[in-house]
């Protein structure tokens, strides 16, 4: 479905990724692991066209190096960036409607589905978005970005600042995206969601990927964890 090799990325003259190469299947989650610094939320702007980059990034057999950001997500990708990017003074509901690419009735996703699987959200659809609470912005993200009905979605640090029990909803919220079909590259530097939820698990170091595997096999590998995991 996505497929990516020898990418190189670039910021200015800084070389920041190097030849990294991994794919993500239909129905899958893979889990991109490392520390901050590593490369994980470049690789992510570089697929979705936010950074310069060369090399090969294949959504369903086509190229779209070179492609804008807003032409890439008509393809189909969906990104939830790190910092969340709400539109503060836009209300919930208004917030999602902006995610809507136009598939109408045809869409895997609607407002009741959000509104079902985060209550609180639905509690607060009159509400101005800047003023809800880090993890409520965080529900909010993820729910306008499936709006935009994504066959792939990339999530950077979903789980960040938020409390225990949010995270165990993000966790159910992604598990209930691979049933429907969509695939999810999921950025994390918690395991634990990440080893609970994901199919394979990707380390990168250095801009590259160090690993790749199952769950089971990132958790039995001692060093790779010690060395480029583990704080």
């Amino acid at each position: 479905m996505l497929t990516i090799d020898n990418l190189h990325a670039f910021y200015g003259k800084s070389h920041v990724l190097h030849g990294v190469s991994f794919n993500v299947k239909a129905g899958e989650i893979v889990a991109l692991l490392g520390r901050n610094g590593s490369g994980r939320s470049t690789t992510a702007k570089a697929i979705m066209g936010l950074v310069d980059c060369q090399g090969d990034i294949k959504w369903k057999d086509k190229q779209i190096v070179g492609k804008k950001a807003f032409e890439i997500a008509h393809l189909g990708l969906g990104y939830v960036p790190e910092n969340r990017d709400i539109f503060p003074k836009l209300t919930v509901h208004q917030n999602l409607l902006l995610g809507q690419k136009g598939k109408g009735k045809g869409a895997r996703w609607t407002f009741e589905d959000m509104y079902q699987m985060f209550p609180r959200l639905l509690e607060r659809q009159h509400t101005e978005a800047g003023v809800l609470s880090g993890g409520e912005q965080q529900m909010l993200t993820l729910c306008r970005t499936l709006m935009g009905d994504p066959d792939l979605i990339i999530i950077d640090e979903p789980t960040e600042g938020l409390a225990p029990k949010i995270v165990v909803l993000v966790g159910q919220y992604l598990q209930k995206l691979k049933e429907r079909g969509v695939s999810v590259l999921l950025i994390e530097q918690k395991l634990t969601i990440a080893m609970k939820i994901s199919d394979r698990a990707l380390v990168m170091g250095h801009g590259s990927i160090v690993f790749e595997g199952t769950p089971t096999e990132l958790t039995e590998n001692t060093y790779i964890r010690k060395e480029w995991l583990e704080v």
